[in-house]
């Protein structure tokens, strides 16, 4: 899931003073008096014009038809929410409604500050949303207890954003969801647009872990196992796929552009548009740029997700969790069942460019339409499991520390695939170790 930078220094005075106050110093929103209506403070991450345009929006109707339970919109930023969740659960003064995303969720619930929804969430929107993406935001409480921390609605899936002019030209046949490229006509497809100075296809991995690890689902690759307890990580010839796959491109086929390699994942599409290249691999959010931003006359298509021995992706989820110590649980939770509902789903969808987990929103037509790739973007939900990573304790340090590093020196032609698969599962486990229970 995206995390973003814009509007960082005002949020953290926002959340700050906003949540701090918890309604006048109360935890949470304000105790109501008698005849007084129930006040809600809801933090939202939202930082996109269109997504905290549909945020607000919601808020208001609510706040409209709901006169007796009163929400107060918080602006944060993903940059610094969870070290200000941190010290406002600490001091008791944090929000009822917290949007997050799902690896946050883990570490909060552990530590008691989330409540468990488990038994407390309405059966339509239960039903609404597939299990799988529930399984995102399902944790242990740190007694050995699973418990539900949170509700899901927003995903990210890795598609294929095309030059049209190039895939037509190339003559290859045009991927469906129902019918997606293997990796094998991946590759054979780069190979043929690969010509006369242009690139079949360009792979920024300046952060490379999650796109990778996500990937690699593809050939059953899960990069961690849980024996008796104690989870280590695995690099056997699943997880070798596509990281091979990914290498021979850029030094064997010589079909992936070299100058896209070090950069973040919008860097490329400056070159995406000159021809440089024909095919991009990114997230679904990034259509978003694509249509705002490309030049006139610049025709681009969006081709689903690629398919190994499956199409599975590892997914998160952003989320929406009510705070342990919120004075009014029932009333957030009644809230943000009217705020994920199947309407407002596909507003924030089509506010942040990504996929709805609820269904009925799924089927929207705004989410169903070929403008802009939506329809290739929303059939590529089904693809969507939770990520093996989820639940991992120390990923982030492993992901920092060990991964980063080691993913970039192998695509970087520096060491062989057997010696970051040693990185990895060496350098790893030592950090693993440190949070094993």
């Amino acid at each position: 899931m995206r995390m973003k930078s814009a509007l960082a220094a005002a949020a953290i005075v926002a959340l700050a003073a906003g949540c701090g106050s918890g309604g006048g110093g109360d935890k949470g929103g304000s105790k109501a008096e008698p005849g007084e209506p129930v006040k809600l403070n809801f933090l939202s991450l939202a930082w996109q014009k269109e997504s905290v345009a549909a945020n607000k929006q919601i808020v208001d109707e609510w706040n409209k038809a709901n006169p007796t339970i009163q929400v107060t919109y918080v602006q944060g930023s993903w940059d610094n929410v969870n070290d200000q969740l941190v010290t406002q659960f600490a001091g008791g003064t944090a929000p009822d409604v917290i949007h997050n995303d799902s690896p946050a969720l883990s570490g909060f619930a552990s530590d008691g500050y989330l409540l468990d929804l488990s038994d407390k969430l309405p059966a339509e929107l239960k039903s609404d949303i597939p299990q799988k993406s529930w399984d995102t935001v399902t944790f242990d409480d740190g007694k050995g207890k699973q418990g539900v921390y949170g509700v899901p609605f927003l995903q990210e899936s890795q598609v294929i954003i095309a030059n049209k002019k190039l895939l037509d030209g190339a003559g290859v046949r045009i991927p469906t969801p129902d019918n997606p490229w293997t990796w094998d006509e991946f590759s054979a497809a780069a190979k043929k647009m690969t010509k006369g100075g242009t690139f079949g296809v360009a792979w920024p991995m300046k952060s490379p872990v999650n796109k990778t690890l996500n990937l690699a689902l593809n050939f059953g690759g899960t990069f961690f196992q849980t024996t008796d307890g104690k989870t280590t990580v695995k690099v056997g010839p699943e997880e070798k796929q596509v990281l091979q796959r990914i290498h021979d491109q850029l030094y064997k086929d010589k079909s992936a552009d070299p100058a896209a390699l070090g950069q973040g994942t919008a860097d490329p599409l400056p070159a995406f548009y000159s021809g440089k290249f024909a095919l991009l691999p990114a997230g679904v959010y990034l259509r978003q740029q694509v249509a705002e931003q490309a030049p006139k006359g610049f025709e681009w298509v969006t081709l689903p997700p690629l398919k190994g021995t499956t199409a599975d992706q590892g997914a998160v989820s952003q989320t929406l969790s009510v705070a342990q110590d919120s004075k009014h649980p029932d009333e957030a939770l009644k809230f943000i069942s009217y705020f994920l509902n199947p309407t407002n789903q596909a507003k924030l969808a089509k506010g942040d460019w990504l996929l709805p987990t609820s269904v009925k929103a799924a089927s929207d037509p705004s989410m169903t339409t070929k403008e802009n790739g939506w329809d290739v973007a929303t059939a590529s939900a089904k693809n969507l499991v939770v990520a093996p990573f989820l639940k991992v304790n120390g990923f982030d340090e492993w992901k920092s520390k060990v991964a980063t590093p080691a993913l970039q020196e192998y695509f970087a032609n520096k060491i062989s695939i057997d010696d970051v698969a040693k990185k990895l599962v060496d350098d790893g486990n030592k950090v693993l170790e440190r949070y094993q229970r």
